[in-house]
Parts: structure tokens; sequence; C-alpha cells
């Protein structure tokens, strides 16, 4: 499935920790790909509300993220405060291109441990 939104299309997902050596590029793609897939994924199932939102962005924070955080290790690289604030923005941004603008931006990756 490809991407329909206009503002998700035009979106330089996780722009800074590209601009920064010590985020590698191929790791950070992996989380791009994340950032896509849950877009991919709102478009498909269209959330009715937050709490079905909540759950697409748990399921993409909580798993994927979780998961690339030993890929960005093995790198010797990791999510720190950089790059957390980073992903927790384009969660964000995500959910208020999909109309969520009222969207708790803590909810969003509520389940992560990073």
């Amino acid at each position: 499935m490809s991407i329909s939104n206009e503002q998700v299309i035009a979106h330089p997902f996780l722009k800074a920790l590209y601009r920064d050596d010590y985020y590698p590029d191929t790791v950070v793609d992996r989380g791009k790909d994340i950032l896509l897939r849950l877009c991919e994924r709102i478009e498909a199932e269209r959330p009715a509300g937050l709490p079905e939102l909540y759950a697409l962005t748990h399921a993409a924070s909580t798993d994927e993220f979780n998961a690339l955080q030993d890929e960005f290790w093995a790198a010797g690289s990791e999510i720190e405060t950089v790059a957390r604030e980073e992903i927790g923005e384009d969660f964000w941004f995500v959910a208020g291109a999909y109309g969520f603008a009222d969207a708790d931006s803590e909810e969003l990756i509520a389940t992560r441990d990073w």
C-alpha cells in the first residue's frame, strides 16, 4: 500500500537523526520505515478515535522501535535524549497529519522502553 496523505509524503522523518553521524543511516532508515508503516496502517485501518490510534502507535513504538534499539546499540549508538525527542515528535506529527490533533504526545509512545 502506498501512502496518500500529502503531509506525510512531504515530511522529512527523523531529520535530526540523519544529520548527526552518531546515528547510522541504515538504522535510522529502519526507524523511518517503522513510521511509514504506521502511516500505512492508519490509512488502511482508519482508526475511529484516540484509543484505536494509540493501539497502532503503541505497536509501532513498543514492538518495532524497542527492537530497533538493539540495532542502534550494535552500531555503537543508542536511542537517547535527542533520538527520543525526534522519534516522539514524528509520532505526534503522524497523529496530527491524520486528524488527531488532540492526541497526547506521551500517550502515543507510552509503551516504549527507550
